[in-house]
């Protein structure tokens, strides 16, 4: 669905106003840079003159940052306040926080942790390799589920049909290896359940390997953990050393959450 679709499909419920607030922060959010005036009406297909009422309060409360030079707008400070807050108060990256970085530590490689969002994976934080060839992935980056091992891990957890009804009907390839439609997914996910883990070989990035599995804390799932190899470094041995330290950590975040209860 496009922006435009959405703005018409708000609920009839909805308040107007907070509606397209919202829709405006998701677009500047995931344009990657900032919009004029114009790319922003064009974009969500709102009138021109309500638009930039919108954005004048959203720059005079510090959620978006104006350009003056350029004519621009990009999100503003009190977005990353507020995305930061979810984050120090969320139950599950709290307890992992600490985990992952063990997991780094022992094995060398990038750790993400990551939660389903629509048919998404939307990554809540990463610990790096200290590896020169290394992974980065930034907190809140948002990648498709069928593209990545984290989603991969995710979507296993559900039903076909379950699966079916998350996922758009069109996959777009981020790489020549991504899975292009639903039956080759439907085989890849057999596959993970009876495995008990996912995993994907340059479906998301070129060169690399990742693995993951998920955090059984809710049902179905909706956070998993990964880790990301550089094909060059991968051979069997680190790969069971991977996946044995991604199923201990689990463990261990699952112990520490039922814990905590």
């Amino acid at each position: 669905m496009t922006r435009k679709q959405e703005t018409k499909a708000a609920a009839p419920t909805a308040v107007k106003s907070a509606d397209r607030t919202v829709l405006l922060l998701e677009a500047l959010a995931a344009s990657g840079h900032a919009l004029t005036l114009t790319e922003l009406q064009q974009l969500l297909d709102m009138p021109k003159s309500s638009l930039y009422m919108l954005l004048q309060t959203l720059v005079a409360r510090g959620w978006l940052a104006c350009d003056t030079r350029l004519g621009t707008y990009g999100i503003g400070v009190r977005a990353l306040l507020v995305g930061t807050s979810y984050l120090d108060h969320d139950r599950v990256v709290q307890t992992a926080a600490h985990v992952i970085s063990e997991l780094r530590a022992q094995i060398n490689e990038t750790v993400h942790l990551a939660r389903l969002d629509g048919s998404d994976v939307v990554y809540l934080a990463s610990r790096e390799s200290q590896h020169h060839l290394r992974v980065i992935s930034r907190v809140g980056r948002r990648v498709p589920a069928y593209a990545t091992s984290l989603g991969k891990a995710l979507l296993a957890a559900r039903s076909n049909q379950e699966v079916d009804a998350l996922l758009p009907d069109k996959f777009v390839a981020l790489t020549a290896n991504t899975v292009r439609n639903r039956r080759a997914l439907h085989k890849q996910l057999d596959e993970f359940r009876a495995l008990g883990y996912a995993f994907e070989r340059e479906e998301n990035t070129p060169g690399l390997c990742c693995f993951a599995v998920v955090l059984p804390n809710a049902t179905p799932a909706v956070d998993a953990i990964s880790c990301s190899v550089p094909i060059a470094r991968l051979d069997k041995k680190h790969e069971k050393e991977v996946v044995d330290g991604l199923f201990n950590a689990i463990r261990t975040i699952n112990d520490t959450l039922r814990g905590s209860l």
